[in-house]
């Protein structure tokens, strides 16, 4: 297995994640699915110049992409979002796309059962088709119940994908099989060859190692399964607003954020760190892996 990582979670230029990364350790890189933000050229060199690989892409599901929306024009702009992202991740050699059915904080639905598993299915049949066609393998991603109310558990996303064909596969978060699996161990065995990637991060979110997983179970897991992918981190660092914080100084000229950025991130219980406890965190999580591999 080797090691990306996600960077929707520290906005910054490209090159800086990149060069974190490589001093890390890190095999790659599961970019943002942001695709107008991103010269693939530019991004080619960056990751020959530093050594990785893009993995693949993620959607970035903020408000306006979802593809259950009662507004078909929302969906029918999604599919083109998630089509972009597709063409994105082929320009950069990337091979896996990890995709969220609906907006990210989206918990209410706005029309029946009935309606929105027909029009997800429809949506995805055409994004998973294009993917096919461009050499990118999707995955559909579960996500806890205070996320979405769409798809909650890996059954869920391997019924979805059972429908939905097209070479559709499953992605799990430990972190979200930890609140909707009645055994997360068992969730990645069930899914078992049918695992396109595993997002890391331990039951508090944290890097793992800094939460109560016992990672060497998930691993060995994960080998029984045969899954030789990326282990993707996707930690998310909350900001201790009590007099328990310690203080740090802050490097917010590094980032290259947007108010939706911000919101994004606020709302995933994150906030804007400093760039040397992300650093220690990008560090730490890599190191209690690979001392269990």
């Amino acid at each position: 297995m080797k090691f990306s990582m996600h960077n929707w979670m520290r906005p910054e230029p490209i090159e800086i994640t990149l060069d974190r990364l490589h001093r890390f350790g890190y095999d790659g890189i599961e970019i943002s699915g942001e695709p107008t933000r991103y010269d693939p050229d530019e991004v080619r060199r960056l990751l020959d110049q530093y050594e990785l690989e893009c993995w693949g892409g993620v959607t970035i599901m903020t408000e306006g992409r979802d593809l259950v929306h009662p507004d078909k024009y929302v969906r029918i702009g999604t599919i083109a979002y998630m089509k972009d992202c597709i063409r994105m991740i082929r320009a950069l050699k990337g091979t896996i796309f990890c995709i969220v059915p609906s907006t990210v904080g989206k918990v209410k639905p706005l029309a029946s059962p009935a309606e929105e598993w027909q029009w997800v299915v429809e949506g995805l049949k055409e994004v998973a088709e294009f993917a096919q066609e461009n050499d990118v393998v999707p995955g559909v991603e579960p996500l806890n119940r205070f996320e979405t109310y769409l798809i909650n558990r890996h059954d869920q996303a391997m019924q979805l994908a059972d429908e939905v064909g097209h070479g559709l596969r499953v992605v799990l978060d430990a972190f979200h099989i930890n609140i909707e699996e009645k055994d997360p161990i068992g969730a990645i065995k069930a899914v078992g060859s049918r695992m396109l990637d595993f997002h890391v991060a331990d039951n508090n979110r944290r890097p793992a190692g800094q939460g109560k997983y016992n990672w060497s179970e998930v691993l060995s897991a994960m080998k029984e399964s045969g899954y030789k992918g990326h282990l993707t981190a996707e930690f998310v660092l909350p900001l201790d607003r009590t007099p328990l914080a310690v203080s740090a100084e802050k490097h917010e000229s590094d980032m290259d954020f947007t108010a939706a950025d911000l919101k994004f991130i606020q709302d995933k219980g994150s906030g804007l760190i400093s760039a040397a406890e992300y650093d220690q965190a990008v560090a730490d999580n890599i190191n209690h892996l690979k001392r269990l591999l």
